[in-house]
């Protein structure tokens, strides 16, 4: 998965750089060393601070998550990506597996409490629950780590990546102490510069955000194109603007590249309801995307279709 993420946009940018948010051993920095293994990642206290990163080129990408199986989007993205310059030219899935670590000597009698992210230790609650440890809300994974390494207190251990445990030199006590084995990351990866995928060269995702006008059933209508054209959209979400206490804006993914006819036709009906429409990105879709696919519903369950002479 990582070399085949890899190779999609080797033809397009190498970086030297690579911008992520948050501490070193964060998810987000396994995600570019495992898709960009030969650039430094550098490590931004914000997602504005990545986002700044980027549009001043003191960075070629940035590996920023957009969603998460288990605890749905990273809502700050959607309002950044509208307002900044930047591309979506890639996205990369990562399992996340937690580790739960404390200092050299300690074990899982010693311990006494454990440091992490709220959502971490939300899907952990089974192994937190059996050795009776007491959470202890942190600022983030990687972060929590780093905080229980200097504290130098036995009793306290953190959930955090095995990137982590290497890093601030702490024990991992018990591997991938995740409840379900299905929580994955999505990344998009960003740039400055528009790259957009070729066509006719492999599946393709295509995002972008849209306004739809004040008119009745604005919404319905504005959908209809992707339906009568055969498109498939595999995300639409609203949020509010700011200011504002309607849902008007729309953050929309959908499989199939601009210079697809279909996809042109369902944007041009599109576009005729709209107050605003930006494209994000043309990409290459994961890989990973082949695992995650819904299901064939079995054929005794679809309706039964007549009988012809």
């Amino acid at each position: 998965m990582t070399a085949e993420t890899a190779a999609l946009l080797a033809n397009t940018i190498k970086p030297t750089k690579v911008v992520f948010q948050g501490e070193p051993g964060a998810n987000s920095h396994i995600a570019c060393s495992e898709v960009f293994p030969h650039a430094e990642a550098v490590a931004m206290a914000t997602f504005e601070d990545c986002f700044a990163a980027l549009e001043a080129g003191d960075a070629e990408l940035g590996m920023i998550p957009i969603e998460n199986s288990v605890a749905g989007r990273v809502a700050d993205i959607h309002h950044l990506l509208p307002m900044s310059s930047l591309s979506i030219i890639g996205e990369y899935f990562l399992p996340i597996h937690h580790q739960l670590m404390g200092l050299a000597g300690a074990d899982t009698g010693s311990i006494t409490s454990v440091q992490s992210h709220v959502m971490a230790l939300g899907q952990c609650r089974k192994i937190i629950r059996k050795l009776g440890l007491a959470p202890v809300i942190g600022a983030d994974t990687a972060g929590s780590a780093r905080q229980i390494a200097e504290r130098g207190d036995a009793s306290v251990a953190a959930i955090a990546s095995s990137m982590a445990a290497d890093i601030y030199g702490l024990d991992v006590l018990a591997s991938d102490i995740e409840d379900e084995d299905h929580n994955t990351t999505r990344f998009i990866i960003l740039a400055k510069q528009a790259l957009q995928a070729k066509a006719d060269n492999g599946p393709v995702m295509t995002s972008f955000v849209f306004r739809v006008r004040n008119v009745a059933a604005a919404l319905y209508k504005a959908m209809g194109g992707f339906a009568t054209n055969g498109v498939n959209m595999t995300k639409l979400e609203s949020y509010q603007l700011e200011g504002t206490f309607f849902a008007s804006q729309f953050y929309a993914e959908i499989e199939g590249h601009l210079d697809d006819a279909p996809v042109r036709l369902a944007l041009e009906e599109l576009g005729f309801f709209c107050a605003e429409l930006k494209i994000l990105g043309v990409y290459p879709a994961s890989p990973f995307r082949a695992n995650i696919k819904e299901p064939e519903v079995n054929r005794a369950l679809r309706p039964a279709q007549p009988e012809t002479s």
